[in-house]
């Protein structure tokens, strides 16, 4: 059976179109837009030592404790962020993945980042309180990168845990551009501290 000239015309320009399309194609696929990477903030404590330990836990009265607050972000663009740090006792609220405590800012963080860029900063702090009246710790104040600040909390003796537990809790918000405000976004850390030794 012969061929016509046609016949080998249609395949020729087959194989170069097929030739082109596999020459060219590694140059597609990074021309090609892929979804994007997951977007997210980093927000984390570091104990004294720069170290995810070592953390200070048996606090003594006017004594001062540092550890290092960091944040990174990976959103995708510039970012303006809010750290704030608040105290609480055993009976107040906590924040979880959708809701802030609803306990007061003693100190802020203002930074802004961009995309891909870290931060990070000593967070000093000393704690004024009474000795145990009535198996109950009174704190009156908290000093916190050089600020005091006046506070009014009181907790009961963990006779579990043996000690007088309070938590030191940073949330982080971002701005948001859509709404024009600074909002939560579901990211905080905490350190218990065991307020003991007066």
């Amino acid at each position: 059976m012969m061929r016509s000239l046609n016949d080998y015309k249609r395949v020729f320009y087959a194989v170069g179109i097929i030739g082109i399309i596999l020459c060219f194609l590694p140059t597609g696929i990074e021309l090609a837009v892929l979804p994007s990477q997951e977007q997210f903030s980093e927000l984390y404590v570091l104990g004294p030592q720069r170290t995810a330990g070592n953390y200070p836990f048996n606090i003594s009265a006017d004594t001062s404790y540092t550890v290092y607050l960091d944040v990174v972000n990976h959103m995708g663009r510039s970012m303006y962020y809010e750290a704030d740090v608040k105290i609480r006792n055993e009976s107040e609220p906590l924040p979880n993945n959708t809701v802030p405590s609803t306990l007061p800012a003693l100190y802020e963080y203002n930074l802004f980042l961009s995309d891909g860029q870290g931060w990070e900063s000593a967070l000093t702090f000393s704690f004024n309180f009474s000795s145990p009246v009535d198996n109950n710790i009174f704190l009156n104040k908290v000093q916190i990168n050089g600020i005091n600040v006046e506070v009014d909390k009181t907790t009961a003796r963990d006779n579990s845990n043996g000690g007088y537990y309070y938590q030191l809790i940073v949330e982080l918000r971002e701005y948001n551009p859509k709404s024009g405000k600074l909002s939560y976004d579901g990211r905080f850390v905490t350190l218990w501290l065991n307020m003991t030794q007066t």
